[in-house]
């Protein structure tokens, strides 16, 4: 069974097991089926502990089937916890990472770690709405916002 951990990136406690099964009870309210593929891609994130490429999920998803597993199979899967909020893509790197914030709006700020790679969401209301309301004056309305932000985390930054 996966543990709880404190992230010394951040400082933050992680536990996977309990990400994977909220995950897991989102699903049953939605009447989301969460098929064995998609659970076993669901584990995949869970014990990651940084953000995955889709190839990565590939390759270690076709390790633990001991056969070759097809990409539209992962794709189709990324697209399913996209649509749902569990997990972000993270475009500047072109990976996926888990929605620390399950059940929200699903607007907020990926903070990427150049040297190891982590990731952290946060949130920050007053950011969210000045973005919204310069894009209002604009006259655009806004369906998805996800910043991302790279540097350093507390850890590499000490070391």
């Amino acid at each position: 069974m996966l543990e709880t951990k404190t992230d010394p990136a951040c400082g933050c406690a992680h536990d996977p097991a309990a990400w994977a099964a909220e995950v897991e009870r989102a699903c049953l309210s939605e009447g989301a089926q969460l098929t064995p593929l998609r659970r076993r891609v669901l584990d995949i994130f869970a014990e990651s502990a940084g953000p995955l490429g889709a190839y990565a999920i590939l390759e270690e998803l076709s390790r633990r089937e001991g056969k070759q597993v097809a990409p539209p199979t992962v794709y189709r899967t990324l697209d399913f916890l996209i649509a749902r909020g569990f997990v972000h893509k993270i475009e500047s790197l072109n990976a996926y990472a888990p929605c620390e914030h399950l059940g929200h709006a699903h607007h907020g700020m990926l903070i990427i770690c150049n040297a190891c790679g982590r990731s952290e969401e946060i949130e920050d209301d007053a950011v969210m709405r000045t973005i919204a309301a310069t894009a209002d004056a604009s006259g655009f309305r806004l369906d998805r916002v996800m910043i991302e932000a790279k540097g350093l985390c507390r850890r590499c930054r000490s070391a």
